[in-house]
């Protein structure tokens, strides 16, 4: 049987890695009761390293708007992904995007000579960029997510099928190539298939850690993603599949 050390190291690397975790699913990763689980986060909570939701936990880096750079998951990681992401960005394009810490660091290192139009759901990454001088930014209002700082609701999807994008950037909570891209949350699914929907290519931006894995809930196929963007180069044997698959890997 695991030790309570090791259950709350591996409910740690849970929450830093998705996000969000729910307890049912904790309790079949580490083979023990929901009862333990509940146990397991109200101490993490009392430690101050994760914050409580119904039906589990997410991390505080996902419920602080401003946290600071220290607290960020695989930091370096995210760096090379959004510099990576930046040879995607063409001069005068339409662009949708999402919320999370590696669309945070992208949105940091827009050069501010760049002229593009963002349309965002996430206030966090709509602040970030409007702090460049050539960017127009557009926030997609709707009832807030306080779980993942993201406007969802039918009035957010309503408004994006009148956007026709040139491309959508989506941070990934999981992502194979069985299961293609997948979440735990229906609320966001349903948004995050609408952004796919209303642009013309859609890029996946996610840490290698991520890869391989999948979620309850399905937001689109394989076949459904354009461009792939990892901190891994091309060639890694991970990418092989993602590779044949017809994904463009960067």
């Amino acid at each position: 049987m695991m030790l309570k050390e090791e259950r709350h190291k591996l409910i740690m690397r849970e929450v830093n890695l998705h996000n969000k975790v729910l307890s049912n699913d904790l309790s079949m990763l580490l083979d023990v009761s929901e009862d333990t689980v509940r146990r397991d986060l109200k101490e993490l909570v009392e430690e101050g390293y994760i914050i409580k939701v119904h039906g589990g936990a997410i991390s505080k880096s996902l419920a602080t708007p401003f946290m600071k750079d220290s607290t960020v998951y695989a930091k370096d990681s995210k760096q090379v992904i959004a510099e990576k992401t930046l040879s995607l960005i063409k001069k005068d394009m339409v662009i949708l995007t999402e919320g999370g810490t590696t669309m945070l660091e992208f949105a940091r290192i827009i050069p501010d000579h760049l002229t593009v139009t963002f349309f965002t759901i996430s206030p966090q990454v709509a602040i970030t960029l409007s702090e460049k001088s050539n960017l127009e930014v557009i926030t997609i209002g709707g009832k807030l997510c306080k779980n993942a700082n993201l406007h969802t609701g039918s009035s957010v999807i309503n408004q994006l099928a009148e956007i026709k994008a040139d491309l959508c950037l989506l941070g990934a909570n999981g992502f194979s190539s069985e299961e293609g891209l997948t979440d735990v949350d229906w609320e966001i699914v349903q948004v995050k298939k609408a952004i796919i929907r209303s642009a013309r290519k859609t890029a996946v931006l996610c840490i290698s850690e991520k890869l391989n894995s999948s979620r309850r809930l399905k937001i689109c196929d394989l076949n459904q993603v354009d461009y792939l963007v990892t901190e891994l180069g091309p060639e890694h044997p991970m990418m092989e599949i993602y590779n044949k698959e017809g994904l463009t890997v960067l």
